[in-house]
């Protein structure tokens, strides 16, 4: 509804301008002082429309640039990120390499202090019996 309106009123500006316009440059043409007077104007109007021009382009310039380090914020909060995954994740190795060493050592205790005839538990070895095909757990890679 809205857009037919703005097409309408633009049409009529347009077509209501044009003559106007004619009637402007004749009179400007025939009387000094009002071409003068118009001069002025449009000097007024060319130097707001510069203003503004350079003011929206300084805008510009200033939303860019605070994009472009929000940007670089993102970038190197990433970088801070994948920095903190290879810190844990060598964390997490160092601490099963300490699980194994402890665990071996665990057996090695109990099988100093197992009677003889029965079946000593073996940590290792329970730990490395396959699940049957359903309740394994899901690596992360």
């Amino acid at each position: 509804m809205v857009l037919p309106l703005v097409k309408l009123g633009s049409l009529a500006f347009r077509t209501l301008s044009k003559p106007i316009a004619a009637r402007l440059k004749h009179n400007a043409g025939i009387h000094p002082k009002f071409r003068g007077f118009i001069i002025g104007i449009a000097q007024v109007a060319g130097a707001a429309i510069i203003y503004e021009v350079q003011r929206s382009a300084r805008s510009e310039a200033r939303k860019e640039e605070i994009r472009r380090q929000e940007v670089e914020v993102i970038k190197k909060r990433g970088e801070e990120l994948a920095i903190e995954v290879q810190v844990m994740k060598q964390r997490i190795s160092e601490m099963e390499q300490l699980m194994k060493r402890r665990i071996s050592e665990m057996e090695q205790q109990h099988s100093r202090w197992s009677l003889p005839g029965f079946r000593v538990f073996s940590f290792s070895a329970a730990q490395a019996t396959p699940q049957p095909a359903g309740t394994q757990q899901p690596t992360a890679a």
